[in-house]
């Protein structure tokens, strides 16, 4: 009989400190980079990450289309810390005077956050332009 009341006894303790978790807090688990791309990027560009068609040619406003994130692009040709910057905090930290669509994801995404989606862009480049593209952080401190 002690033995049950101790167990009851645990088990109420247990339901109470849950009880002290809001709402939800407990089964949320950080969303994976492909997650946040689709969230977050691809309906600029694209669910493949292939961008918008004719992603070179300027706009009337003279503004660049989405470009691609896949081989086809050349996202792997800049480092992480050029690419985190760029979401982060906007093309125009890199290239000032930029003008462009895109808009700084800072207030909206951790670091953690983007770093992850950089890594799903990574995932899907052939070894070449992930070779490449890790040579080029390696050399960006």
């Amino acid at each position: 009989m002690v033995a049950i009341r101790r167990h009851l006894i645990g088990w109420g303790a247990a339901v109470l400190a849950l009880s002290q978790v809001p709402f939800g807090i407990a089964q949320e688990a950080p969303l994976t980079g492909a997650e946040l791309y689709v969230e977050r990027c691809a309906s600029c560009h694209g669910a493949n990450l292939e961008g918008q068609p004719d992603w070179m040619v300027r706009e009337p406003d003279g503004k660049l289309p989405a470009p691609p994130h896949d081989a086809s692009g050349h996202t792997w040709h800049h480092s992480d810390k050029q690419l985190l910057t760029i979401v982060r905090d906007g093309l125009a930290a890199i290239v000032p005077g930029y003008q462009t669509d895109m808009p700084a994801f800072g207030d909206q995404l951790s670091d953690a956050e983007i770093l992850a989606i950089l890594d799903y862009f990574k995932s899907r480049w052939p070894e070449r332009e992930r070779a490449y593209q890790a040579a080029r952080t390696t050399a960006d401190p």
